[in-house]
């Protein structure tokens, strides 16, 4: 990382900003192909499907999340933390022990993203209400998955 001044020893940089999408696969193709984005990563559970895009790796540069809740199409019921921005943090928990200090409302508290995992994260509102993503995040996610996209799957 390059660029970023730390404040009391954690640095920062933009990580992402979260969009939720009524067609995740419609969404994909405009910013593919009129913007030559990479499909950086894919994930898929139930009710959601989620995809990042960017130029290059997300490990190293800002990426759009995309969030598909419910069918194409239908926009399904999302949590309180869509429509996002994140910003990667070198020491949440201490972070988050600063921003307690100054009055900062939390909407998630500092813990693993899942069960287990070794990235973390916490959700904020910053002073206009704006949701506030912070993570830090060890688990890098590599080359980007792939750099055209047509269709509902990845590998077409």
């Amino acid at each position: 990382m390059s660029g970023e001044d730390p404040i009391e020893g954690i640095q920062f940089r933009i990580r992402h900003t979260m969009l939720p999408v009524s067609d995740l696969d419609r969404t994909i193709d405009f910013y593919t192909r009129l913007f030559g984005m990479d499909v950086m990563r894919l994930r898929e559970q139930p009710g959601e499907r989620v995809g990042y895009l960017g130029y290059g790796c997300e490990d190293e540069g800002p990426a759009l999340e995309l969030i598909q809740t419910g069918t194409p199409g239908q926009r399904g019921q999302m949590p309180p933390w869509a429509g996002h921005v994140a910003i990667y943090v070198s020491d949440l928990y201490k972070l988050c022990e600063i921003l307690r200090r100054e009055g900062v409302k939390f909407i998630t508290e500092p813990g693993p993203v899942r069960p287990g995992s070794q990235d973390h994260v916490a959700f904020i509102k910053d002073p206009d209400g704006y949701t506030l993503e912070l993570t830090e995040r060890h688990t890098l996610t590599g080359p980007p998955l792939k750099r055209s996209y047509r269709g509902s799957s990845p590998d077409e």
